[in-house]
């Protein structure tokens, strides 16, 4: 019945020509759609029924997900609901994420997490922004990258560094800081793949101590699996563009003509099609796996070993299958009028998102 929800809202509002006007609109994105993401009760789907949502499953996120990497939806759905409202789910307190989460499902509220600086990599824990205490606030300074949804959410979860070294896994903490607060600079750009994100500057925000969220010193493991969710949330939405890539490849490969005949019937061209559903169905599986092992009991490094072999996987999936489907619509496979090159566009920077592969393989490796 998601899955189902998902393609009759594609198919009444998201054609490719929709994307492009809200691609072209001043926030990047719809409002109207967001609305419409919380009147259809997607945006409850990543929270547990006893924070009010859907029910919280990674298989859950996993069905939404691809279907939104098939129609390339450009929402913030998974800087809000999977890493903002992931953040205030797994910290914050029953006073404080109560009113957070019911605003955050009920579309009035939106989110953005920023948790990586320009020296960490993929590292959460090289923090290097600072909050220092001053009677009831904190004093934050420092500078974060990459914040998806950052120029236009209503709130930042900021992970700071309130004691330890740099590179110390103690000491890390999250602040929800008002995103008009003073001496809060914000950079915005639109990415490769057409998002947007943005590059924030802190130069001595104060924010009140009520604004922390969980224990002091103590939110690198929380960060972490919020972190992993949606490294699982962007693995398959990629499962879905490429399935979408794959499939647009296979029609064009009917009406291309070469010397007379249609290209689908060339042979060698035929075995590069079977090679992409193969990899195309070796990503689908792994992801699922992953997902399946969220939500079960193993233990928390488990879980994130699962996470890696599917990015990782996946991730050879992206480059396998994302060139192949340039490569045999030709010229026209990279240009902006064609779905292809926008699809393949959105793998390319999946594949880096939260960890390239080779990063999630030298991790999977190490657990």
């Amino acid at each position: 019945m998601l899955q189902d929800s998902v393609q009759k809202f594609v198919q009444r509002h998201y054609s490719f020509d929709d994307r492009n006007a809200i691609l072209a609109s001043p926030k990047g994105y719809s409002e109207e759609c967001w609305a419409l993401f919380a009147e259809l009760g997607w945006l409850t789907v990543p929270f547990s029924e006893g924070d009010g949502g859907f029910g919280g499953l990674a298989t859950d996120l996993m069905v939404l997900m691809e279907e939104f990497g098939k129609a390339m939806v450009v929402e913030p759905f998974v800087p809000t609901a999977v890493l903002g409202g992931g953040i205030v789910a797994a910290l914050g307190d029953d006073e404080r994420k109560g009113p957070m989460l019911a605003a955050l499902m009920e579309g009035q509220l939106q989110l953005a997490g920023a948790f990586y600086e320009a020296s960490g990599r993929y590292n959460l824990a090289n923090v290097a922004t600072s909050a220092t205490r001053e009677g009831d606030e904190y004093v934050v300074s420092g500078e974060k990258i990459l914040v998806l949804n950052g120029a236009h959410a209503d709130g930042l979860l900021v992970s700071v560094r309130t004691s330890g070294e740099q590179r110390d896994a103690t000491g890390i903490s999250i602040l929800h800081i008002d995103s008009a607060s003073a001496g809060v600079k914000r950079q915005e750009y639109t990415t490769v793949d057409g998002h947007k994100a943005a590059q924030i500057r802190f130069d001595g925000v104060r924010v009140p101590a009520a604004n922390l969220i969980g224990e002091e010193g103590a939110a690198l493991n929380a960060l972490e699996q919020v972190v992993d969710r949606a490294t699982l949330c962007v693995s398959a939405e990629a499962v879905g563009a490429l399935d979408a890539l794959l499939h647009k490849t296979v029609e064009y490969s009917k009406t291309r003509k070469q010397f007379g005949t249609a290209i689908g019937t060339f042979q060698a061209l035929q075995h590069r099609m079977a090679d992409m559903f193969i990899e195309c169905q070796l990503a689908r599986s792994i992801v699922m796996m992953a997902a399946m092992k969220l939500d079960s009991n193993i233990s928390a490094g488990e879980k994130a070993k699962a996470v890696s072999a599917a990015k990782s996987r996946v991730g050879k999936a992206i480059r396998k299958v994302g060139q192949e489907a340039v490569q045999l619509h030709g010229g026209i496979g990279i240009t902006n009028e064609l779905d292809v090159g926008h699809l393949f566009k959105r793998v390319t920077g999946i594949e880096t998102l939260f960890g390239n592969t080779d990063y999630h393989t030298a991790r999977f490796a190490q657990k």
